[in-house]
């Protein structure tokens, strides 16, 4: 039975932290992939091809892999509040400069620019919750962050659709440069603001009571001292960990599956029927509605039942069913429908595989093995798009494109189903550590 102290302080803290780093990955989302967006007037005012925008959309993921280690080991340093705020500010501003595109050239070097910028922004954001929230707490605490990518997608396609419209001409701009800006100022704004909100380490929490401040920072101790031998483990090391490996080859699927949906959504819907922008906007919603709840109930259920394999292989085996069957489908409504089953299903387990990032390392070895899985995912978020863009401009169609990610699901499922449990891998971690070598 928890005791008062402790649901009063988790209560507090959840409502310190959460909402603004909710709020934070929202427009992380939004700026990231607004492109897909733009693509719709974009891609026909540049003259770019299906595989210029994939390789475009992809190669933010150059950017951000090659700079996530780096800048997860500067928050390690320099605390979280300024690393924080300063990825917001950067991304912010090269994400405006977006709207200035004229060639490919330029889209490719900004694209890049805005992965370096954004660079070590989520899972800087789960090392900073496990810092917070103690292990059985810690899925919920990802989902109520985490839960942002799929609301973001929800709110950022109608949003995007209204900006477009609206501002079409405005000034002679086209409405995708609009869009673009204005949906840039939020992260510097929200990055100024951060440096005033967010504290570094509950031993400075003064807006906790003494009391609670007392109880997390031994809850934490506790937990922490059972992996203390892991948190001075070198970065070969920790690269050396079958966890790491396997944990980065399931990453690499899910976001081959996740990317290559989330950035041709709204192409995808447009071709299935005879929508406007303004429509397209509003139905490409729906799919991250239905993924937003998905996100709730399965980490909740996740954290009940203290369980993280089969969650995440359940979920994306029903990811890559649904996009398998939409492949073969041409009735607008069942395909959409199978959408949104689809996106139940992949973003439904994101919050359960950052949990399993965090539960066999401490330190700043977390802060490296985390940089380090979401550095190798990152492939996937670079060959997701960029395959369908090649895909679609061979074939005319999405449909072999929805094949091959629904491939990429169902690797992903069973990666998921062959990890080994979490005390396998903390055992494993130990015994890196006990090795004079490992020093």
């Amino acid at each position: 039975m928890e005791n008062t102290t402790e649901v009063l302080a988790i209560r507090r803290i959840y409502r310190r932290l959460v909402p603004l780093l909710f709020v934070m990955l929202i427009v992380n989302y939004l700026d990231r992939v607004n492109i897909g967006f733009a693509a719709l007037r974009m891609n026909h005012e540049l003259g770019f091809s299906a595989s210029v925008f994939g390789l475009g959309a992809g190669i933010f993921f150059v950017g951000y892999a090659v700079f996530e280690v780096p800048s997860n080991i500067m928050l390690h340093k320099l605390g979280a509040r300024v690393w924080i705020a300063r990825i917001m500010i950067t991304w912010g501003l090269v994400s405006a400069g977006l709207a200035f595109v004229h060639s490919q050239t330029s889209f490719y070097v900004l694209r890049f620019l805005l992965g370096v910028a954004e660079a070590g922004f989520i899972p800087g954001v789960v090392a900073y919750l496990t810092c917070w929230f103690p292990v059985r707490y810690r899925s919920r605490a990802n989902a109520g962050v985490i839960m942002a990518t799929a609301i973001a997608s929800a709110i950022g396609s109608p949003v995007s659709g209204i900006l477009m419209h609206a501002l079409a001409g405005t000034h002679g701009i086209s409405g995708w440069r609009w869009m673009l800006l204005l949906e840039a100022v939020p992260a510097v704004v929200l990055g100024v603001f951060s440096l005033f909100w967010l504290t570094d380490r509950p031993e400075r929490a003064s807006w906790m009571s003494a009391e609670q401040r007392n109880w997390l920072v031994a809850e934490l101790a506790d937990e922490t001292a059972k992996l203390t031998r892991t948190a001075s483990l070198p970065f070969l090391k920790i690269a050396m960990m079958p966890r790491v490996w396997s944990l980065s080859a399931l990453f690499v699927c899910f976001l081959t599956a996740f990317y290559g949906v989330l950035l041709w959504l709204p192409q995808i819907i447009k071709n299935m029927g005879s929508l406007t922008d303004l429509q397209v906007g509003f139905v490409s919603g729906l799919p991250f509605c239905c993924a937003a709840v998905s996100m709730y109930f399965v980490s909740r259920h996740s954290d009940k039942v203290a369980e993280r394999r089969l969650h995440i292989a359940v979920c994306m085996t029903v990811g890559g069913l649904a996009l398998f069957a939409c492949a073969f489908v041409s009735q607008p409504l069942v395909g959409l429908i199978l959408l949104c089953i689809a996106a139940s299903g992949i973003w439904g387990c994101l919050a359960v595989f950052w949990t399993l990032t965090g539960e066999f390392l401490t330190g700043a070895a977390a802060a490296i093995g985390i940089a380090l899985i979401n550095t190798i995912g990152q492939c996937g978020g670079l060959l997701g798009p960029w395959m369908v863009g090649i895909i679609k401009d061979l074939t005319g169609s999405f449909s072999v494109a929805l094949i091959v990610l629904a491939v990429a699901a169902g690797l992903a499922a069973v990666v998921a189903f062959l990890l080994p449990d979490r005390s396998a891998s903390v055992e494993a971690a130990r015994a890196l550590s006990a090795d004079p070598a490992a020093q």
